[in-house]
This record gives C-alpha cells, structure tokens and sequence, in this order.
C-alpha cells in the first residue's frame, strides 16, 4: 500500500471502478449467451430481441472503454451471423 494520500485514493478508486468494469463485462456476457440461447432453440424473434440488447450492451461497454472496438466489432458480427443463418 502507497504512503502518498493521493496514491491511497486512487487505489481506491481503481478498485471501485475494476468491480464496475467486472459487473458490467459479466452483464455483457450474459446478454451474448442469452442470444445464442434463443438461437439453438431456433426462436428467431427472440433472438432478434436479444442481439438488439447485447448490440447495445456493446456499443456502452466500447464507450466505456471496456472492450476495443474491433472486439466490440467481431462479438457484433458473430452474432449477426447466428441470428440471420434462422
């Protein structure tokens, strides 16, 4: 552990904000599973309904700076493919 006090902060800090990156990529995670769930089950609007949301996911996890944005693009076109082979 750091002596400096500003150094202490941004432990802290860091750690808050590593937990919320971890939440958030578990969360993204799930969406993507959730679409290839619907997929196997050959549900195509359910499916549709959820690449929109792991779509969207994505695109907040970029922003964030979470994932690169050519991860972002091949988890995207991955499941654009699964969901239009229905």
């Amino acid at each position: 552990m750091a002596n400096i006090k500003q150094q202490k902060k941004r432990v802290k800090q860091d750690a808050k904000r590593r937990q919320a990156n971890q939440i958030f990529k578990s969360s993204v995670k799930s969406a993507i599973k959730e679409v290839d769930k619907h997929v196997e089950a050959k549900h195509k609007d359910a499916a549709v309904e959820a690449f929109n949301v792991a779509n969207k996911k994505l695109d907040k996890a970029l922003v964030r700076g979470i994932y690169h944005k050519k991860a972002v693009a091949r988890y995207k076109s991955r499941l654009q493919k699964r969901v239009n082979e229905l």
